[in-house]
């Protein structure tokens, strides 16, 4: 059963399936609170417009480039590079990737268990039990954080040990249309409140005034984190992609659906803070709009407070659903790319990789949840550096190692003379020089 088990790594049964959970890799909780509030601060609708061109433009090459690699070796990211190269430095690459997922995914467990404890602080508030309510929502509190990290590790761990079809496919075909489902319902509810107009004006009427380097790059950096690029989870993902499938069609759909969840998330978080503001809650710090776990966890729970009864219940319960939803299917890829790594390499049964690997990063999640302050440096280092300098390296390999002649090899299986169309010539041009140089140039501004 074992030898079964490791010599058939699994495959999606459908595109849908590869677009739904390859799409649920890259939204996050990064497309809930980092994006709406970038745009806020950086001229709204003029934001908006740059940060999908920079998805298309520079994240849409890489995210085919990842996926063409996956397919083609049908490996983790480590035996991907391997299998092109007889250089025995490129398969550093993958590791770099896969060392990236980890110690994301372990900080990351630590954030998306505040998600969900916040489900329960809605529901204690509503109660009227205002002390439990206050005690579960502190952050502060190690053994509260630990407790809602090996809940959502477990989570993550049962959804991969059912492995590539039955247990990631199925899961976020699940996950995907309901996230979707309790955007629309919150993003109905808000927008029809008194107040909420300033917020949806500010974020889709352009102020091109605004406009100018530190917005471009500053969208740039968001359109590339925001698109799970750099960590070789696409690498992984299009590993178990159908050789019949069309990858750059696979690669847009993923793109657009990744920023149509943040395009959304907009649509419902600017309207939300400005509906605060309306209400008396302050959204402004130091002259800057409320951001990242502030906003999550403070502003938008005393909106849901001052709504009250059970209507305000309902609405902050859903709200923090949809957060937790947005945080596992992320979790579930940042946990497959190293059970992938240990099948293909070490010829680990699957539900034991799961197991061993999932409890291991726990262990640095229990570290972390007791000293919160490491999130911000594990962000850095292995988000705010390691992602695109992953980014860049893979797109050199692609140009000048594996060559985009034997590349466009690849992005031709269920796409027919891909590399004299203009989209073809066009990802030619950008993954050899205009991905990697604007990739660097971002990369250095955030030292």
């Amino acid at each position: 059963m074992a030898d079964k088990e490791v010599s058939t790594r699994g495959n999606w049964n459908s595109k849908v399936g590869f677009v739904l959970a390859a799409a649920g890799s890259a939204v996050g909780l990064g497309n809930i609170w980092r994006f709406p509030t970038e745009a806020a601060s950086n001229g709204g609708g003029a934001f908006l417009l740059i940060y999908l061109i920079c998805c298309f433009l520079i994240g849409y090459p890489v995210m085919m480039a990842e996926i063409a690699i996956g397919r083609r070796t049908g490996k983790n990211p480590v035996g991907a590079f391997k299998a092109l190269s007889s250089n025995k430095l490129y398969p550093l690459i993958g590791m770099w990737g896969v060392l990236c997922g980890i110690m994301i995914l372990s900080f990351y467990t630590v954030v998306a268990g505040w998600t969900f404890s916040y489900v329960f602080e809605e529901i204690f508030f509503a109660a009227g039990m205002n002390d439990w309510a206050t005690w579960i929502s502190n952050t502060g509190n190690g053994w509260l954080n630990a407790i809602f990290s090996v809940a959502f590790m477990a989570c993550t761990i049962s959804i991969i040990r059912g492995g590539v079809s039955d247990g990631i496919e199925r899961a976020t075909k699940t996950l995907m249309p309901l996230l979707f489902g309790i955007l629309l319902l919150l993003i109905g509810y808000v927008i029809m409140q008194p107040g909420s107009s300033e917020g949806l004006a500010v974020y889709l009427q352009p102020d091109f005034s605004k406009i100018n380097a530190n917005l471009i790059f500053a969208a740039m950096g968001q359109a590339f984190f925001s698109l799970s690029l750099g960590m070789g989870a696409l690498i992984t993902y299009g590993s178990y992609l159908s050789r019949k499938e069309n990858v750059p069609q696979a690669a847009a759909l993923v793109t657009f659906t990744d920023t149509l969840v943040a395009f959304l998330a907009g649509l419902l978080i600017l309207p939300a803070m400005y509906l605060a503001q309306a209400k008396g809650i302050t959204i402004f710090q130091d002259g800057q709009f409320v951001a990242g776990p502030d906003l999550i966890f403070q502003v938008l729970p005393a909106l849901f407070h001052d709504i009250g009864g059970l209507l305000g219940a309902i609405v902050g319960v859903t709200f923090f659903a949809l957060l937790s939803m947005a945080a596992l299917t992320s979790t579930i890829s940042l946990l497959e790319v190293p059970v992938s790594y240990a099948i293909d390499e070490f010829e680990v049964p699957r539900k034991r990789a799961a197991m061993l690997i999932g409890i291991g990063i726990l262990v640095i999640s229990l570290i972390i949840s007791f000293n919160t302050a490491l999130i911000g440096w594990f962000d850095y280092i292995f988000s705010a550096i390691g992602l695109p300098l992953g980014g860049i390296l893979i797109s050199l390999f692609v140009a000048y190692a594996w060559k985009t002649e034997n590349a466009f090899d690849e992005l031709e299986l269920g796409n027919n003379n891909f590399r004299h169309s203009i989209v073809g010539k066009t990802w030619k041009i950008f993954i050899m020089i205009i991905c990697p140089l604007v990739i660097l140039f971002n990369l250095l501004r955030s030292f």
